[in-house]
């Protein structure tokens, strides 16, 4: 057997912050080892270096020189590309007490989110774990949190809405309501809707990306986002089905086209309802760039695979929190 081994001390660069605090979805309780070994095609150990590199972990790749593996945690990427003989290495070593895993879902269990430049067709036609998409316990349960909550946003949210529309109305020209066409589940299109934060003519020049600090904000619209009372209408799309409370945020196909050339699998955030918040709203800061959009397909990858009733009610009560302390994206 051919092996390559490439160990790797603990880097000094740092890499983007993302939340790792007490409020991480799914709690790290799989046994790992000191070292993780790695095993995969030739032509991956590139790639892998690249990413690996990232991390503050010590590793190695192909390394078929472990005879114990009592503790181990052995990780593979691409596997069916391997000889026959390096995956019969590695259902031995099941067989002898190593945890064996996909490297993505070892960066899932200990990361929180889903190493994207990994995924590859394998991954999605392999890993059981996307079967909850065709579930119907938890679409009836999904669900049934979605009416719930819309029911009781309700309750406050109409007299919010009544006096954030007269607030609108006088700021500035215009309707109260911002209907815009963005992609929802299926690649199917719909109107989304949203109390008017912008002036009426924000999009004279074309679709464009809205900023941190847009000056295209009114000053009723700065507060409605900062507090999230713009996405309140949004509750009729998840009445009618059209989103979910919980999911990665709807884009406009405009952006899309372009998103899917840079992201691996961008189109896969489709397989689910969007939502009017999601995981990658609470656990990564504002942003509006291409490189935003990468580490939030992250997070929304994660969350397709390892969604739940817990986590749906997880990330609801994350957002009013966010909201509460002022921390609006």
């Amino acid at each position: 057997m051919k092996t390559t081994v490439l160990n790797r001390q603990a880097l000094d660069t740092e890499t983007q912050s993302v939340s790792t605090d007490e409020n991480s979805i799914v709690p790290i309780d799989k046994p790992t080892s000191k070292i993780i070994h790695i095993y995969c095609p030739e032509q991956c150990i590139e790639t892998l270096n690249s990413v690996l590199s990232r991390h503050d972990l010590d590793y190695d790749i192909n390394n078929y020189t472990i005879r114990d593996f009592k503790g181990e945690t052995l990780c593979h990427f691409k596997s069916v590309e391997l000889a026959e003989e390096h995956r019969t290495f590695l259902i031995g070593a099941t067989e002898l007490g190593a945890w064996v895993e996909p490297l993505v879902s070892y960066f899932d269990r200990t990361l929180g989110y889903t190493e994207t430049e990994l995924l590859h067709s394998g991954y999605f036609l392999h890993q059981k774990a996307f079967s909850i998409l065709s579930n119907k316990r938890n679409e009836n349960e999904k669900r049934f949190i979605d009416l719930l909550f819309v029911f009781m946003i309700g309750l406050i949210a109409i007299p919010i809405g009544l006096l954030t529309a007269a607030l609108i109305k006088l700021e500035s020209p215009g309707p109260v309501f911002f209907k815009q066409r963005r992609t929802g589940q299926y690649n199917q299109e719909f109107d989304v809707i949203k109390f008017r934060s912008m002036r009426n003519d924000a999009e004279k020049n074309g679709a464009q990306w809205a900023t941190k600090n847009d000056a295209r904000v009114t000053k009723v619209g700065n507060f409605i986002r900062k507090t999230r009372i713009d996405e309140l209408p949004q509750l009729i799309n998840v009445y009618k089905g059209e989103m979910s409370m919980v999911g990665p945020r709807p884009e406009r196909e405009v952006f899309i086209e372009d998103l899917e050339k840079e992201i691996p699998y961008y189109r896969f955030r489709h397989a689910v309802k969007p939502g009017v918040t999601g995981l990658a709203q609470v656990k990564y800061p504002y942003g509006a760039s291409v490189e935003d959009a990468v580490w939030k397909h992250k997070f929304d990858i994660y969350y397709i695979k390892h969604q739940n009733w817990r986590m749906e009610l997880k990330i609801l009560f994350l957002t009013v929190k966010t909201v509460v302390f002022g921390m609006g994206r």
